[in-house]
């Protein structure tokens, strides 16, 4: 890589990192998608992380995963890698079910800045 290439490089670093402290907004919002699309992704984000850290917990193989859930290896697999656009609200929520976890709705105020 010529000299040139390395500096743009480090610039390029520098300018994420300086972007990355000046938001304090999830990278949902910062890629500008439509708020209700925004907001499931989020949705779905945190279901599947809890749902990652339960079979995490319990010590569940693929294997079992697939008896419990009643699905094959390769929807295993896609909901382990966090292949979220294959998975809805409602799947990730019998996933938890099925699991053994109980689904729970909590509302929060919003940050200011995400009221407007």
């Amino acid at each position: 890589m010529s000299r040139r290439g390395r500096g743009e490089k480090k610039n390029v670093k520098q300018a994420l990192h300086r972007r990355s402290i000046q938001s304090c907004r999830s990278v949902l919002d910062e890629l500008g998608l439509d708020r209700q699309v925004a907001l499931e992704l989020k949705l779905k984000a945190a279901l599947h992380q809890k749902i990652l850290q339960l079979v995490k917990r319990r010590g569940y193989r693929a294997r079992d995963l697939e008896r419990i859930l009643q699905i094959q290896q390769p929807r295993v697999s896609e909901m382990m890698r966090g292949k979220l656009s294959t998975l809805s609200v409602a799947r990730l929520l019998l996933y938890a079910d099925l699991l053994g976890a109980e689904a729970e709705v909590k509302l929060k105020k919003a940050r200011a800045h995400a009221a407007a």
